[in-house]
């Protein structure tokens, strides 16, 4: 049987060990320390020394036969050129096919062996040394034997034979293995109907034709050819030639001046957008096909608008675009199509939606930002129509008389194309918008009567409000209500022209955004927003009623005075501070009109503190109490500035006895608070400004008050063991008595010698100080007794 010690005698055992286990580990420690430091420097390699390793080479060999091989071939190329170009003319005809002949025949058989023997880097670069040869065959047949044909004719034709001849090449028995000759022979196809219309002195619809007939063909090739280089070329030629001739072709439909010439344009664009449509009904990629889908749609819908735009006026060239894809859209809506090819003429749609919104942008800014050029020109006279009203500063924007039906056709289509769930009520929001948008934009495009658009402006914020009271997210009641302030903010603008209609619109929206703050949801937008009017309302008051601005502010202060109302009553965290935030705004509006006048200034600052104390009763608003006591404080220097008062303590005393309150109060609930945090500002703010007075001061009564004045507080510091008043007010009483004791060494007849108040001072201190002292020696002593007694 195992005896196992007690669990408290196992852990001493264990302890014991584990010293000894560390005194024994230091004690090696220090030894090697040691023998390392004696040891002598070593004069060869340590024994242990891994061997040098040979530098990695920086390139694979692979990689080097390539490089080898591509500057073997370019310089063979090069040679030939050179040949070809230089020394012809020493050779006879005879001399020169035999050896342009030998040469290419030799470079487009050498390949056979070298793929027989499997150097199929080597053939590929003889190949192309082959292929080069071929084109300077066919320069050299030109410049010897045709020099008189057209030479955009001959490039046409020796593009198309070298093509075949190259597609040929690279299908023989023995070559079919070469990469090359294949995609060279699709980059030659490239040129031979574009040369062939350019030669023929065709217009830009032919030189488009070719393009896009071109591009069918890549797009052919590359559908049917397996993957690798003969694919990457025929789809890098669809692309580029393709891309090359829709250019073209919206030029043409763009620049149409006639509906034939229109119908031409569309029927190469819709050749363009049968291709790519063909292409992505073969194509398995998903994201590819859905973006030939897209291109598809899109040309449609520039093919078929640039056959009505000729016919119509400038301004409906966006709704004839915007009516081709809102049709588009029923493509989309037909089961027959493949997902990919339904979601790209979706994409497409959404484009043509979006670019006929940014169109109709420029008429909606004129309408709501137009108005602001009224603002030097306030109450100068009613417009005399809707666009005089929005174009007081700003120029009419071009073919843009169809801005509100492009709107409105847009937020038709959200709300009756986008059923899914989750995108529905977004459709829905973003229709009520541009609804909106497009109401306030009619009476401008009509130029309607002033009234008349004053109204409409009206009824849009309204119904932007109500809307967004109804939604049931944040974010559709955020995207509704914000333009509704927005277009409130346009419409004060667009009534400054008129003093009624300024009356009447500021009132109407602040009763608007005041009914619209019942809801909780839209309180942090329209409570904010009606206080803001509030104000605008209260200075349109006064300046109708030709108050002074500074008996206006009294007016604007009811605004803060609300605000610190409503905000003890909302719950919402967010909707407090903006109110909070727009009462302190209104505030300083009243600052503002009042600064001019000094008494008023001040009742203006004390109406503020007043709010601002009223908001500190709050219990999350303690704070503001500060506030509230600087405010009232700025209030009384001004209006002590006001009546000529110059004496520094009126202007630091009224400052000093609240700082001094807060401070016992301060300290009476926290203990810990040192006498400086307390005491030390209130006391600085008198002591301070009084002493540079007194130095400054011939008169005896300013020091003689700051010094008793220093001494009580002095000895209230001593009484109560507050560093504060006892190092401030000694401090204070110090630099005085030096003040005192100047004059007296400068005039020793003085009938009542001026040390006296000072040396008074000194004694009292003394005395107190030594009352201090042993009445601290008794303790000890009592202490000691006790002491002894236990």
């Amino acid at each position: 049987m195992t005896h196992l010690p007690p669990p408290a005698e196992e852990l001493r055992l264990i302890d014991a060990e584990l010293w000894q286990l560390d005194a024994r580990r230091a004690q090696l420690l220090a030894r090697r320390a040691w023998l390392v430091a004696h040891l002598p420097a070593p004069s060869a390699p340590a024994p242990f020394a891994a061997p040098a390793l040979p530098p990695r080479p920086e390139a694979g060999a692979p990689r080097v036969q390539n490089v080898l091989l591509l500057l073997g071939g370019l310089l063979l190329t090069i040679a030939a050129i050179a040949f070809t170009l230089v020394s012809w003319g020493h050779l006879g005809i005879a001399g020169r096919s035999v050896v342009l002949g030998a040469v290419t025949v030799a470079a487009l058989a050498a390949p056979l062996p070298l793929l027989a023997r499997a150097l199929r880097s080597t053939a590929e670069a003889v190949a192309g040394l082959a292929l080069a040869l071929t084109v300077l065959d066919a320069y050299a047949l030109h410049a010897a034997a045709l020099p008189g044909t057209d030479g955009t004719a001959y490039a046409a034709v020796a593009a198309a034979v070298l093509a075949a001849v190259w597609t040929a090449y690279g299908w023989l028995p023995g070559t079919e293995g070469l990469r090359l000759p294949r995609p060279a022979a699709l980059a030659a196809a490239q040129l031979p109907l574009l040369l062939w219309a350019v030669a023929a002195g065709a217009g830009p619809s032919w030189i488009s034709a070719a393009l896009l007939v071109t591009a069918a063909c890549d797009t052919v090739s590359a559908l049917r050819a397996p993957a690798g280089p003969v694919r990457v070329a025929a789809a890098v030629g669809a692309y580029g030639t393709g891309a090359w001739g829709v250019l073209v072709a919206v030029g043409l439909s763009w620049t149409a001046g006639g509906p034939a010439a229109g119908a031409r344009a569309a029927a190469l664009l819709l050749c363009a957008a049968g291709v790519a449509l063909a292409a992505a009904w073969r194509d398995r990629a998903e994201a590819r096909a859905a973006g030939l889908s897209g291109v598809a749609g899109l040309l449609a819908v520039v093919a078929l608008g640039g056959v009505v735009r000729p016919a119509l006026p400038a301004a409906w060239t966006v709704p004839v675009h915007l009516a081709v894809g809102i049709a588009l859209l029923a493509a989309v809506r037909a089961g027959r199509l493949p997902g990919s090819v339904r979601r790209g003429f979706l994409a497409a749609s959404a484009v043509v939606h979006g670019v006929a919104v940014l169109g109709a942008l420029p008429l909606v800014a004129l309408t709501l930002m137009g108005p602001a050029g009224w603002v030097t020109r306030v109450w100068s006279g009613a417009p005399g129509g809707a666009r005089e009203a929005v174009t007081a500063r700003a120029p009419w924007p071009p073919y843009s008389e169809t801005g509100p039906l492009v709107l409105a056709a847009v937020a038709a289509v959200l709300v009756l194309a986008v059923r899914e769930a989750t995108w529905r009520p977004r459709a829905l929001t973003g229709a009520r918008v541009l609804a909106g948008a497009a109401l306030v934009a009619v009476p401008v495009v009509l130029d309607a009567p002033y009234p008349v658009a004053l109204l409409v402006e009206g009824a849009v914020a309204a119904g932007l409000l109500a809307a967004a009271a109804r939604s049931r997210t944040a974010s559709a009641v955020l995207a509704q209500a914000v333009p509704a302030l927005v277009v409130s903010v346009a419409l004060v603008l667009l009534a400054l022209p008129s003093r009624p209609a300024t009356l009447g619109v500021l009132a109407a929206l602040t009763a608007l955004f005041a009914a619209g703050s019942v809801n909780r949801r839209l309180a942090r937008v329209t409570a904010p927003a009606a206080l803001a009017h509030a104000a605008a309302l209260a200075c349109a008051v006064g300046a109708a009623a030709g108050w002074a601005p500074r008996h206006t502010a009294l007016l604007v202060l009811v605004v803060p005075a609300l605000a610190a109302l409503l905000a003890a009553r909302i719950a919402d965290v967010p909707t407090t501070v903006a109110v909070e935030a727009t009462g302190a705004a209104c505030a300083l509006l009243a600052v503002g009109l009042a600064v001019t006048d000094p008494p008023m200034l001040a009742l203006v600052l004390s109406l503020c503190a007043v709010i601002a104390a009223g908001t500190a009763v709050r219990a999350d608003r303690r704070p503001a109490a500060w506030v509230a006591t600087a405010l009232f404080a700025l209030a009384a220097w001004v209006r002590l500035a006001a009546w000529d008062v110059t004496a520094p303590e009126a202007y630091t005393l009224p400052v000093t006895v609240p700082a001094l309150v807060l401070g016992a109060l301060r300290r009476r609930r926290d203990a810990d608070v040192s006498s400086w945090g307390a005491y030390g500002p209130g006391l600085a703010a008198t002591l301070v400004p009084s002493l540079l007075a007194a130095w400054a001061d011939a008169h005896a009564t300013r020091p003689w008050l700051l010094g008793a004045a220093a001494l009580v507080i002095t000895l209230l510091g001593a009484r109560h063991r507050l560093q504060a008043p006892l190092l401030l007010g000694g401090g204070v009483l110090v630099l005085d008595a030096l003040h005192e004791l100047a004059p007296y060494l400068a005039q020793v007849a003085d009938a009542l010698p001026r040390w006296v108040p000072p040396a008074l001072a000194g004694l009292v201190l003394l005395a107190v100080g030594a009352t201090y002292e042993r009445r601290l020696r008794d303790v000890r002593r009592v202490r000691e007794v006790l002491g002894r007694m236990n």
